[in-house]
């Protein structure tokens, strides 16, 4: 027999670093992998030695062929839940934003003047 602590005890966290994209009418994209139906962030696995900010610009550019500059990614929170497609494996998601801050878009657009 075996406990439900023992079981949670034995289940491995799998790091991932997700982004929030949204476009200009505040819509979120979310992607979904082939053969499943679970819709999800754009992200992906943190490997050890790896920044979340880096490991994120990675995924998003092998996920959509984006490029994304890790140093204007911000993180929003870590947050826990079930891993998709990962049995057994709860998922600790430190969940950063793509989106630069107001204060850098400004920037940009006054550089662009």
């Amino acid at each position: 027999m075996t406990s439900s602590h023992s079981r949670s005890a034995r289940a491995r966290t799998i790091r991932i670093a997700a982004a929030v994209i949204r476009d200009d009418d505040a819509r979120l994209l979310l992607v979904r992998k082939r053969g499943t139906s679970a819709f999800m962030q754009a992200g992906g696995k943190i490997e050890p030695d790896e920044l979340p900010a880096a490991a994120l610009a990675g995924e998003l550019r092998e996920e959509l062929g984006v490029a994304v500059d890790p140093a204007e990614a911000f993180h929003l929170g870590s947050f826990s839940a079930p891993a998709v497609n990962e049995p057994d494996a709860p998922s600790s998601r430190p969940s950063c934003s793509n989106s630069p801050s107001p204060a850098s878009r400004s920037r940009r657009q006054r550089s662009r003047r």
